[in-house]
């Protein structure tokens, strides 16, 4: 609203002040306009998922990486037609693929609303219970920790000191004898 006119609480026409920098929403020169940039916070619920790589921390390199030679290997002198070989890798390769997508199709969204809600109601009671359950935990085991120190310091000190004294004159020698 630089330059722009309003009317004040009196009922007077007044002048807004004009800033060299330009409104913060819409700046005029580029260096705030860059830093505005790179402050902009992206929306997690808005963000944009990759479908081409669907894994990209790598959760399930390990667990569901097979294929038709994982599963079904013929060993050097016993083979099959390979006719009936590439019609068994097909029919696996197929069918795994679209029962997935089937099973995906079916469970995907009920499972992951259930999931959702499970983090959901995880993350709840962690910001709610569990943290503040530890902090105050912490806060009071600080007093009774100097209590237990004090006391230690009172009691058990004196007595290790005169129990060390007592046996620091004692020496042992070792021989060693031919």
């Amino acid at each position: 609203m630089s330059g722009s006119q309003y009317v004040d609480s009196e009922g007077l026409l007044r002048t807004a002040p004009v800033r060299e920098q330009g409104n913060i929403y819409k700046p005029h020169n580029r260096s705030m306009a860059e830093e505005l940039s790179e402050k902009t916070m992206h929306d997690v619920h808005t963000k944009e998922i990759d479908l081409v790589s669907r894994d990209p921390k790598r959760l399930n390199d390990d667990v569901v990486k097979i294929d038709f030679e994982d599963v079904i290997a013929e060993p050097d002198g016993t083979h099959s037609f390979d006719g009936i070989w590439k019609a068994s890798f097909t029919t696996f390769t197929v069918t795994k693929y679209w029962f997935y997508r089937l099973l995906s199709a079916i469970f995907g969204i009920p499972l992951a609303l259930i999931w959702g809600i499970y983090f959901a109601i995880l993350s709840f009671l962690h910001i709610w219970a569990v943290v503040p359950c530890i902090r105050s935990y912490l806060i009071e085991i600080q007093c009774i920790s100097r209590v237990y120190s004090i006391c230690i310091h009172t009691f058990c000190d004196p007595l290790f000191e005169a129990i060390g004294k007592m046996f620091s004159t004692i020496r042992a020698t070792v021989r060693k004898e031919i």
